[in-house]
């Protein structure tokens, strides 16, 4: 599985973001963050559904991305 195929953890999504795990959760809660599945009982996050949120904040705060890579890409194992 390419890296950029794993599902992301909570705590992952986190550390990339640079948020408390809390904040996730409330962006969850609140249906303002990075879509996530649920794999059993688990909370995953796929990497381009983080860089589509990113990108979708960026648009929404009229503020034009600063590279034409990827917003997340690799980082973390």
């Amino acid at each position: 599985m390419d890296s950029d195929d794993r599902l992301l953890s909570v705590d992952e999504v986190a550390l990339l973001l640079g948020v408390p795990v809390a904040t996730i959760y409330a962006w969850r809660y609140r249906g303002t963050g990075p879509r996530g599945l649920r794999v059993g009982r688990h909370l995953r996050y796929r990497r381009c559904d983080i860089n589509a949120w990113i990108h979708q904040q960026l648009e929404e705060s009229g503020k034009a991305p600063m590279c034409d890579q990827p917003a997340i890409s690799g980082g973390v194992e």
